[in-house]
């Protein structure tokens, strides 16, 4: 996703916490900025006000992005209700298949082979979502 966003000439920063350091690397590769393990809470607030769009899984970095009032790419996988868990206003889109086998399952680890529900995403489908949240790069 990292590079299909780079691809479509957005700037694509990548964050993470601490001990999320080397993912962060590792997802960034060559295509993005890697912000992992360097940013502290109100310094990563600064970098989501910043920002057009932010695209995040269903954890505090998408309510965050969503309190500074940037719009926001929920990739929600379905273990609880997106109506009752995303990100808080109407700047939100919520990405992934709400229907999944772990829907309402509340799981920490996914135990459906393949993580159908976030792996189904495809590029396009998260690019239109960039795009009308937060416009062409």
């Amino acid at each position: 996703m990292v590079a299909a966003l780079a691809e479509a000439g957005y700037r694509v920063v990548v964050t993470g916490g601490p001990g999320e350091a080397a993912l962060a690397a590792a997802v960034a590769g060559d295509a993005a900025v890697d912000l992992g393990g360097r940013t502290s809470l109100a310094e990563l607030a600064a970098v989501f006000a910043a920002a057009r769009v932010v695209v995040a899984p269903n954890t505090g970095p998408a309510h965050l992005a969503a309190a500074v009032g940037t719009p926001v790419v929920s990739l929600f996988a379905p273990v609880v209700p997106a109506a009752q868990w995303r990100p808080y206003g109407r700047r939100v889109s919520v990405l992934g298949d709400q229907s999944a086998p772990c829907r309402a399952s509340r799981a920490g680890a996914c135990s459906v082979p393949g993580h159908p529900c976030l792996d189904g995403i495809k590029d396009a489908e998260l690019l239109a979502a960039v795009r009308w949240r937060g416009g062409p790069p």
